[in-house]
């Protein structure tokens, strides 16, 4: 499948907007504990933002509202791919 680079920044620009408000604070604090883990700024955050396509498939796909729950949990299993 080819990347859609656009929809691509789009999304990490989410991930940025969430960790400059620090809301969740989650994000945050996934994203320092994946650079102490050895991943780099950018690994991180393409990390995170698997978590925030998850959290827009499902609003798109099923019409549901956006779960923090769900999406803090996706955020605590990284670097393992969230899938829930």
């Amino acid at each position: 499948m080819e990347t859609n680079h656009i929809l691509r920044q789009q999304i990490l620009d989410i991930v940025d907007n969430q960790m400059k408000a620090n809301e969740p604070q989650e994000t945050n604090l996934t994203f320092k504990r994946l650079i102490e883990q050895g991943y780099s700024d950018s690994d991180a955050k393409i990390l995170i933002a698997q978590c925030v396509s998850v959290e827009i498939f499902k609003i798109i796909k099923n019409k549901e509202p956006f779960d923090l729950e769900r999406y803090v949990t996706n955020l605590n299993r990284l670097p393992k791919e969230p899938f829930d």
